[in-house]
Parts: structure tokens; sequence; C-alpha cells
């Protein structure tokens, strides 16, 4: 996959679940601070990121994705995304 299909991919889990509009996402969009997740969101996001790119995401790595960017970074670095 190229970063843009996993942005894109990201991008519309996001907006899934968190209810907002597919259009405004951007790489730079804060889990905590734009879309006020809490760890219970942030943990279902995850394990959504884990289950559609199969890939293991510790908690050690999980807590360094704040943004959009960040987790499409770290897709594209460990998940088999081919």
């Amino acid at each position: 996959m190229t970063k843009e299909e996993v942005f894109n991919k990201i991008a519309d889990m996001v907006a899934d679940q968190f209810s907002i509009e597919r259009d405004t996402i951007k790489g730079d969009l804060n889990f905590q601070n734009d879309l006020d997740a809490d760890s219970i969101d942030f943990v279902e996001f995850v394990l959504s990121l884990e289950s559609t790119f199969g890939t293991d995401i510790s908690d050690e790595d999980a807590e360094n994705i704040k943004t959009i960017d960040e987790a499409v970074d770290y897709v594209m670095s460990n998940a088999d995304n081919k």
C-alpha cells in the first residue's frame, strides 16, 4: 500500500469511529486534543488499526501515536501493508 492509501484507510476509520466528517481529517489531527478521545476510544482505535493492517501495536508504541500522520507512519513502518 502507498502512504496515501494507508492515510485514506485510517481517515475513514477515524471518521467512522469518532463521527466526524471525512473531509475534515488532516494529517496533523490530534486524537486527544482535536477529537477529545479518551483512553477507551484510543484503545478501540488501536485495535482497529491492528485488525485492519495486520499488525500488533505494543502499548509503548501506541502511546507515541498522537496524530493521524503518526498512525500512518507507524503502519507504513510496521505493518504488512503490501
